[in-house]
């Protein structure tokens, strides 16, 4: 059990790591994507014990990703259905995918990313919404906001300087 929190951190990347909780998470927030709703149709999926998918899809759901919805009074049944917020993670598991099939599959391909409509591969690029141009780690420095903290503005300065003489990429 993780005791660690990131929520009150500064980085993004912190609060969103918290707020998403460990790997079980994501892989439920797979199976959410994939039509799964059902509490046992996440632990037949997934293989996980009952009280580890209970804690998971609570914490899921006190963060706003998954929202908990009955579908039956007698007995009281639930199903989870992704908010919007949920939703909005799906490019980071598309990435994730093709990573994870570049560099952990050595054996070979066991599932792969289509378009739907043409039943082409897909591979994700993630690029910027306004100027269509990837981002790469030598495009993006990270710019302090204004409720920046000093310690913040003095790393960001210190990346800054460390990209200073070299060129953008083409």
């Amino acid at each position: 059990m993780r005791t660690t929190r990131f929520a009150t951190m500064e980085c993004p990347t912190a609060r969103a790591l918290d707020c998403i909780g460990e790997s079980w998470s994501m892989l439920i927030l797979r199976d959410a994507f994939q039509g799964c709703r059902r509490f046992d149709d996440f632990q037949q999926s997934l293989g996980i014990p009952a009280n580890t998918l209970t804690r998971r899809l609570k914490h899921l759901v006190d963060n706003g990703l998954l929202q908990k919805q009955a579908y039956s009074e007698r007995p009281p049944r639930h199903e989870y259905v992704l908010t919007p917020k949920g939703q909005e993670l799906f490019p980071v598991l598309v990435v994730l995918f093709d990573w994870g099939s570049r560099h952990l599959t050595p054996e070979g391909t066991a599932v792969s990313q289509i378009d739907r409509g043409s039943g082409a591969p897909l591979q994700s690029m993630v690029v910027d919404r306004h100027t269509r141009t990837p981002i790469t780690v030598d495009r993006v420095l990270l710019q302090p906001g204004p409720v920046a903290s000093e310690q913040v503005r003095q790393r960001a300065a210190q990346v800054e300087a460390l990209w200073k003489d070299v060129p953008l990429p083409e």
